[in-house]
């Protein structure tokens, strides 16, 4: 799923090629896409582009009159730029936003539809769309900390929550844990202060650092290929490699379509955090420690 630097990344593409121009239409080629009847998706036809705006992993089309267009990507939706009136071919391809100096289209990649467009009017419908999480950009460690403490979690669904913090998800926060040297299972309200302190200053440096990244090749060129494995990226998506800080392999924790990355030489203190499906399995063998963990992958 595209998170806060990723979608920053689209804005910054967008900004140069929509911004003041008028939206033509909006072609739908799945009507799923749209979960809103009012106002009516034809009140958008021939209004002018105003603002561009990220709600949490939202991007928000500010247009004349109040109206936005609301679009979440979810997992698998992509954008793309595309010369004006792009056909819309093929199963993946799910809307055309039809401008005169291209058109903006969107993709769906798997049989599930889950990206959404809602047009909502007004400050307070934006509002509405908005789950809530702090920015991490703008909030103090005092604000970072209260967030993060309000339930007792561990820092790894904490940091996902999008009540919690806004725009990060699977991918950021194994880096950001990384950055930290924190277990991803370690429980918000046990934290020392200095892991407060380490856990606040990874969440903004690893922020900023790919939103500047991400946002400068955006400039260059239209963000075609958006992924959750980027190259550069310590722990994520890197299972079995090394840790670019201590060399031992990366371990990851497997759950529903998710997986959590991490380092147990760096972030566990070696302990090796059980895999919900082979810990059933292997019950009371589960490996503890990496010793552990390399004898079993011995035998």
């Amino acid at each position: 799923m595209p998170e806060l630097p990723d979608i920053a990344a689209y804005i910054a593409a967008l900004e140069p090629r929509v911004l003041g121009q008028p939206l033509q239409r909006v072609r739908l080629a799945s009507p799923f896409l749209l979960r809103t009847t009012t106002p009516a998706l034809l009140e958008a036809d021939g209004r002018t582009v105003r603002e561009l705006r990220r709600v949490g992993k939202r991007i928000a089309f500010g247009l004349d009159g109040g109206l936005w267009l609301v679009l979440h990507l979810m997992i698998a939706g992509r954008l793309h730029w595309k010369p004006a009136n792009a056909a819309l071919r093929g199963r993946q391809n799910l809307a055309a936003f039809d401008f005169a100096p291209g058109s903006l289209t969107l993709t769906e990649a798997g049989a599930r539809r889950r990206a959404s467009l809602h047009v909502v009017s007004g400050e307070l419908g934006l509002l509405a769309m908005d789950p809530g999480g702090i920015d991490v950009l703008s909030a103090d460690l005092e604000c970072f900390r209260a967030a993060l403490t309000r339930e007792s979690r561990t820092l790894k669904r904490a940091l996902t929550d999008p009540r919690i913090v806004s725009g990060i998800g699977n991918a950021y926060s194994d880096e950001i844990l990384h950055a930290a040297r924190l277990s991803p299972l370690a429980l918000s309200r046990k934290l020392t202060p200095d892991e407060w302190g380490r856990l606040f200053a990874a969440t903004r440096g690893t922020i900023e650092l790919w939103l500047a990244r991400l946002c400068a090749e955006a400039r260059e060129r239209f963000p075609e290929k958006v992924t959750a494995f980027r190259e550069g990226m310590a722990v994520h998506g890197r299972y079995g490699q090394p840790c670019p800080r201590c060399g031992a392999k990366v371990l990851r924790i497997r759950y529903a379509d998710n997986e959590t990355n991490y380092c147990a030489t760096c972030q566990t203190g070696g302990r090796v955090l059980a895999d919900r499906s082979l810990s059933r399995l292997l019950g009371a063998d589960w490996p503890r420690t990496l010793e552990e963990l390399e004898d079993l992958r011995h035998h």
